[in-house]
């Protein structure tokens, strides 16, 4: 099952939402799944990444469907060129529809969006790597972070979480957040120099990982990104964790692992 998520299908179009950012009443969000869309396999039918082969009118057609669904327009929609890193940004108006309509023109080499402004739709894109979703529901800010093996080594979470505090005078203990649906410790594994890294980010942390063979772990990344959260002051009990794995779940998301780099992008929303 999947956690603290709740699950929604609205024409065929399945997503998920954190209950605790709904019961808010402050944004709206979601976790996309791979149906309800138009694009043909392997990115088949809900791909909405411009930058994995799939032809950009079925894009713009998979994302226009659901921004009708959030009640927002496609060009209200604010996307980041995601590099891996830790780079993380404050939009506001004047960065409605950047990468909305094309991977060209999203903000360069970000890796998480922060606003406190109403009617920005900040959308982040999956296929493995965790989503992280930020919600202050005190001072009205929401953040998105996205975070592969390499974000999660740098601390994007935490970066995200104090980038909130300095710029938006947000406090840690009032944000909730979640970690949306990402491979997990049962699919994911890594080599010797990435858990060298981990190892260095998050040392005497033994539960999130698992020996596999010679010079080789599954690793727990949500959990690892779960402890980072904590470490950055955000409450344990303000953290959702999802519990799906995409990579054992083909039948609701894409795995760049399981379809081995031949598929297409869920998205992560939120709007105030």
């Amino acid at each position: 099952m999947g956690g603290g998520l709740q699950c929604h299908s609205r024409g065929g179009l399945v997503y998920f939402t954190v209950p605790s950012f709904t019961a808010t009443g402050v944004a709206v969000h979601a976790f996309t799944a791979r149906t309800g869309g138009v694009s043909p396999a392997p990115y088949d039918t809900l791909n909405l990444g411009f930058h994995v082969g799939d032809d950009a009118d079925n894009v713009t057609v998979n994302r226009r469907r659901v921004c009708r669904v959030l009640g927002a327009a496609p060009e209200q929609l604010v996307a980041g060129q995601q590099v891996h890193g830790d780079r993380v940004v404050t939009v506001d108006a004047s960065c409605a529809g950047r990468g909305a309509f094309s991977a060209d023109d999203a903000l360069p080499g970000v890796d998480a969006l922060v606003t406190a402004v109403p009617g920005l739709l900040l959308s982040s894109y999956y296929a493995d790597c965790v989503p992280l979703f930020f919600l202050d529901p005190v001072q009205r800010v929401v953040a998105l972070a996205h975070a592969g093996w390499k974000g999660t080594v740098l601390r994007i979470g935490a970066r995200t979480v104090r980038h909130m505090v300095e710029q938006h005078g947000c406090r840690a203990a009032d944000i909730l957040a979640a970690i949306g649906p990402s491979i997990s410790p049962c699919c994911y594994e890594v080599d010797a120099p990435v858990m060298d890294r981990v190892r260095e980010c998050l040392p005497g942390q033994p539960e999130l990982a698992r020996p596999a063979g010679p010079g080789r772990w599954m690793l727990d990344l949500p959990g690892a990104n779960r402890r980072i959260l904590t470490e950055a002051g955000v409450r344990p009990e303000n953290i959702t964790v999802c519990g799906y794995c995409t990579s054992c779940r083909g039948d609701l998301f894409f795995s760049y692992r399981r379809q081995r780099g031949r598929t297409g992008r869920m998205a992560s929303l939120i709007m105030l």
